[in-house]
């Protein structure tokens, strides 16, 4: 038997969007919260990596401000 394989190979899937994966613990009824607070057509990780984005942004100010 032979077997047919293409010349140019095969691109399955696409490229990910998020390279790092973080597993948390959250305190009882965060989810609750963050379900209670997300806005139309948003899910509970773009609520999570804006504040994550927000946070980093505020604290790396603050640090270049004590340094200064």
């Amino acid at each position: 038997m032979t077997q047919n394989v293409p010349a140019i190979p095969v691109k399955r899937g696409r490229k990910k969007l998020w390279a790092e994966n973080v597993n948390l613990t959250l305190p009882e009824g965060a989810k609750a919260r963050m379900d209670s607070a997300l806005e139309e057509g948003e899910d509970r990780l773009d609520l999570i990596r804006a504040a994550i984005e927000r946070e980093l942004k505020r604290r790396e100010k603050a640090k270049k401000t004590r340094v200064e």
